[in-house]
This record gives C-alpha cells, sequence and structure tokens, in this order.
C-alpha cells in the first residue's frame, strides 16, 4: 500500500513538473453556449482548437477563438456582436493576448477592478479569481398565494498555481419554493423508496423540506485540471458534463446532479478525444440512515472529427457497471479500448450503450445537428421480430438558424426527441443510465417523443428575450406491469409482451409547456429577469390534470438561469 501511494507521488510530481500552461472550463450556461455557438455558424467553418459538441469549454480554447473572429476582417459583425464578444473575452479576460478594459469604476480601488471580478490577484506565480454568487426570485403560481420564490447566496472561485495547476470551486446555499409539477418531480422519489425519506431535484441531487412546501439544499462543484502536454488536458473533480450540439442531449446531459469524475481531453487538430470515468450513485429501498449509498461506475468516451469545414462527426461509447463490493473494476481503464468487447471478456452483465453525433453548419445562418444511441443490438430483434422491446434507442434531430429571416440577432431553434420503451434501463440499479436517481441523458427517461422550439432575440446591447414552447408524450405506468417509461425497474421483469412495443404505451401523458423571459445585464453577469410560464399536463386515464401558470421577477450574479424544461 505504500509503495502505491509513493508511486501516485512520483506521477503526480511528473506531470506538474512537465505541466503546461492550462486553463479551467466555462460552467454549463445554455444561454451563455449559445453566442459562441452562434459566432461558429456565422463565421462558416468549425473551431479546430475544441469541439462544441462537447461540453464544457476550456477558457483559454474559448478565448482563442473569439480572439480570431475579432481579428477576422471578412465575418460582418454588428455592434451587438461586437458587444458579445467582449463580454465573452472579458468574462476570461486572463487568457486574452489583448488587454480587456480595466472597470470604470472600482469599490475603494480594490474591487472590481476587472468588471467581471470582485477580486483577482495576478502574478507570474499565482492567479486567482473571487466572485460571489446570488439569485433571488420572487413570484405567484396559478394567481393565488401561493407564492413562488427562490434565495441563493454563495461563492466561485477560480485560478491558477505557477501557470501548471489550475482549479476551481463554486459552492452556494439555497432555500426555494418551486412550482407545483417540480415539487411533484422532486417528490416522487419517495414513491421509489418509500422506507427512506429521498428528495431530488434536476442538476442538485438531494434536498431537504424546508417550511410547508419549500426545499433547502445546497450546491457544490469543483476540480482541479493540468496539462502533462499540450494536446492533452486532465481534470479532475465534482461537476457535470454534456455531449451534443442540442438543446437537450440523447447521449449525456446536465440534468443529473453532479458526480466525481476524471476527464482526459486529447485535442489533436480535427481530432478530439474525451475519456470521462465517473463515480455515480445508486439507491435501494432498504437504504437506511447512515448507511452509505451504493456506489456504481461510468466508463465513457467520445472521439470528435471534423470533416472539411463544416461537418463533424462524433462516435460515443459507455459502460455503466457496478459490483456489491463497490470497486472500481480496473479493466475500464484503458482509455482506448472497446467496451463492448471487455464486458464480454470480462463475462460480466454491465450496461454498454453506443451512440453517434452529427452536425453540419451551412450557407453561415444554418445547424443541422443528430444524434443516435443504441442501448441494445440484436440482429434477430431489429429485422426479424416487429415491435421488439429489445430495440431499444434514442435519437435526436434539430436546426438552429441564426439572424431569421435576415432579422439581426433573432436566432431560431427546432428540435425532436425520441427514446423507445426500456431504453437506458438495464438488469439493476448498478447498470441502468441513471446516476443519483436522475436521468444522465433526456429528464423523460425513455417511451417518449418530444418536440422543442425556441427563439432568442437581442434587440440591444442588454436586452435579451427568450421563448421555449415544448410538446411531450409519455407511456408511464399506472399498474404493476413495466411499460418501458420507467428507466429505473428491470426492463425484462414484468413487461407485457416481448413484441409490439410502440412509443408511448402504457398510460399517455401529454404536457404542453410555454416560456417568455426577458433578462436585462445591467452590471457585468448581473441580470434582472422577468418570466412567464404556461405548463398543461394532462392523462384522462392516469387522472392527471396540472396546469400551471406562473410569473415571476428576479435577479442573478454569475449564475445561469435555472432550466426546469420538462
Amino acid at each position: 500500500m505504500q509503495f502505491r501511494i509513493y508511486t501516485l507521488i512520483v506521477c503526480w510530481c511528473f506531470f506538474l513538473q512537465n505541466a503546461v500552461a492550462q486553463s479551467q472550463y466555462i460552467p454549463l450556461n445554455d444561454d451563455y453556449y449559445h453566442l459562441i455557438d452562434r459566432y461558429e455558424i456565422r463565421r462558416g467553418r468549425l473551431n479546430e482548437d475544441f469541439h462544441i459538441g462537447v461540453k464544457p469549454f476550456q477558457r483559454s480554447a474559448v478565448i482563442s477563438f473569439l480572439d480570431s473572429i475579432k481579428a477576422d476582417r471578412t465575418m460582418p459583425l454588428n455592434d451587438i456582436d461586437f458587444f458579445n464578444l467582449d463580454y465573452l473575452r472579458q468574462d476570461s479576460w486572463e487568457w486574452s493576448a489583448d488587454q480587456t478594459p480595466m472597470s470604470k469604476k472600482t469599490l475603494w480601488k480594490r474591487f472590481y477592478r476587472k468588471p467581471s471580478d470582485f477580486y483577482y490577484v495576478q502574478n507570474k506565480n499565482f492567479d486567482l479569481h473571487l466572485s460571489p454568487v446570488t439569485h433571488l426570485i420572487l413570484g405567484s403560481e396559478n394567481n393565488s398565494k401561493d407564492y413562488l420564490w427562490l434565495t441563493a447566496r454563495g461563492v466561485e472561485l477560480r485560478g491558477n498555481i505557477g501557470k501548471k495547476l489550475g482549479f476551481y470551486t463554486y459552492v452556494t446555499d439555497t432555500q426555494a419554493m418551486f412550482p407545483q409539477y417540480v415539487r411533484n418531480f422532486t417528490l416522487s422519489a419517495r414513491e421509489i423508496y418509500p422506507s427512506f425519506p429521498v428528495y431530488l431535484l434536476p442538476g442538485e441531487g438531494n434536498v431537504k423540506s424546508f417550511s410547508t412546501k419549500g426545499m433547502d439544499f445546497m450546491s457544490a462543484r469543483g476540480y482541479i485540471t493540468f496539462n502533462p502536454i499540450k494536446q492533452i488536458n486532465i481534470q479532475f473533480g465534482h461537476d457535470r458534463n454534456f455531449i451534443g450540439n442540442g438543446y437537450r442531449s440523447m447521449i449525456l446531459s446536465d440534468w443529473s446532479s453532479p458526480y466525481l469524475f476524471l476527464r482526459m481531453t486529447t485535442q489533436l487538430g480535427k481530432f478530439q478525444y474525451t475519456n470521462l470515468w465517473c463515480g455515480m450513485l445508486y439507491y435501494t429501498d432498504n437504504r437506511g440512515k447512515d448507511v452509505p449509498i451504493n456506489k456504481k461506475y461510468a466508463a465513457i468516451h467520445h472521439l470528435s472529427i471534423n470533416l472539411g469545414r463544416n461537418f463533424n462527426i462524433g462516435i460515443f461509447e459507455a459502460e455503466m457497471f457496478g459490483r456489491d463490493n463497490k470497486v472500481f473494476d480496473p479493466h475500464y481503464l484503458n482509455p482506448i479500448i472497446f467496451y463492448r468487447y471487455l464486458e464480454n471478456y470480462l463475462g460480466s452483465a454491465d450496461n454498454a450503450l453506443l451512440g453517434l453525433d452529427i452536425k453540419w453548419n451551412f450557407l453561415k445562418r444554418f445547424s443541422f445537428y443528430s444524434q443516435f444511441m443504441l442501448d441494445e443490438f440484436k440482429t434477430s430483434d431489429y429485422f426479424g421480430k416487429k415491435g421488439s422491446m429489445n430495440k431499444k434507442y434514442a435519437f435526436q434531430a434539430g436546426v438552429k438558424h441564426v439572424d431569421f429571416l435576415g432579422i439581426p440577432n433573432l436566432d431560431l431553434q427546432v428540435e425532436l426527441n425520441l427514446a423507445r420503451p426500456y431504453t437506458y434501463s438495464h438488469f439493476t440499479g448498478y447498470t441502468n443510465y441513471v446516476h443519483n436517481d436522475l436521468s444522465l441523458a433526456h429528464p423523460l427517461g425513455a417511451n417518449f417523443w418530444e418536440v422543442l422550439g425556441i427563439a432568442r432575440y437581442q434587440p440591444t446591447r442588454r436586452l435579451t428575450f427568450y421563448g421555449t414552447f415544448s410538446r411531450s408524450n409519455k407511456g408511464i405506468d399506472i399498474d404493476e406491469r413495466n411499460w418501458g417509461g420507467n428507466i429505473y425497474r428491470d426492463y425484462l421483469k414484468d413487461a407485457p409482451r416481448e413484441t409490439g412495443t410502440y412509443i408511448g404505451q402504457g398510460t399517455p401523458v401529454d404536457v404542453t409547456f410555454s416560456d417568455v423571459r426577458a433578462s436585462y445585464m445591467l452590471k457585468h453577469n448581473f441580470f434582472i429577469d422577468g418570466r412567464l410560464m404556461f405548463r398543461n399536463q394532462v392523462s384522462p386515464a392516469a387522472s392527471i390534470n396540472l396546469k400551471t401558470n406562473l410569473a415571476t421577477v428576479g435577479f442573478r450574479l454569475n449564475l445561469p438561469h435555472r432550466q426546469q424544461v420538462f
């Protein structure tokens, strides 16, 4: 044991001694990342510094891309485009080749010397950026006295040590009263595990009850990162990841709570190869108080290739596995082997998933993207049995259109998502595509279809309007039979039939969702938000008729808008 620890220390010192300058990652934020995506579409050719289909992005890579946009005299930019460009560059100013402006007004000559940082220290050996995090929302639901509110406060810290080791940490404490449909989802975990009061919130994980209907939770993310050589970046910590070009991901999304992971990104021009080894959680119904949660693991790799100037293809593979002894199987540490082969080699019942994603940018206005995720493939079932329950796959297709009808900064997006029954489920909780009882892919799990429409319009520098519309249909279980929508269940147990399965079987639930939001950036990363939302969830067979009308106002500092579109 002592020899192993000594070996790890020596390897760690070797890596740091030979590490090169590197940066942290920009936190996942749909509004923020859309601006970067928009520049790539407008430019008319794909990036080689980083591939937009794998998120989050490194700050240094984003700045390198933005600096090249600013220097490109052939790309027409209007006043709002230049404003967004400066905003993004200011947010990661330490990596910019050109000096970004200092604040016109500081606080006591020490704080907010840069618009993006409350406080910073920068010298040849140390780089530190500290900012507060605050969020406040007030509103009402269904024009009643059932008020909605949220209050959060915390801190975000990032930096570098000796230009070799980067670090990031974020922590907030939040109390909130969410709409009824969010509370229903959060409390549904108690139906799965009635013997233990588990509460789950999308993107957050476990929460505690607060007051009568409120929630109290802490969010914490953090990691370290370094480059042993220029082409390889290693990141180790606790956070989420996202693979895909859409609003949703059928491969790996940010819907689940953060998890422990080791990420290795290899960048070789047109090729980007990403490895993820993740430590995840699996609840059981017999879990008692002060008993550790069961551990499960995921090994994921994704190869992204730019074919020409405008077309990208990605190949994905994941292996979900766990053992009763809670030990990580070291066979899956191999970064370049085919996991399905390892599964057969080990004689295991682990769960292998394969995926493919593509993106095609064209006419400097459009981007077409798609994903296909295959959970199981048996030739006899796919080609010999109509409607076989073993046809487990998910599909996505979408189009983005920037400057719609020639209107500057009006961007539209349309997206279709679907997953056949029993997709993402497996024999046990150790091997289903779930972490902490939250789906690792789409919020609806399986046995559904969904259509999304998103509009973003920025008429002035600081004001942006967002509109989101979705329509979905999902088949749920209301009896003991397993109709394939519950990805926590053993997909071979209690299934009503092996053939004749179809999307929406079981008891259908139809959801219509409309959301309009206006955001005004008063200061750098300080937003004032106003929102109207209408949601209708209907299922006559399940006696469900939940209508939600809400109006909220609020402000947020250094935080993304909290997405609850489901």
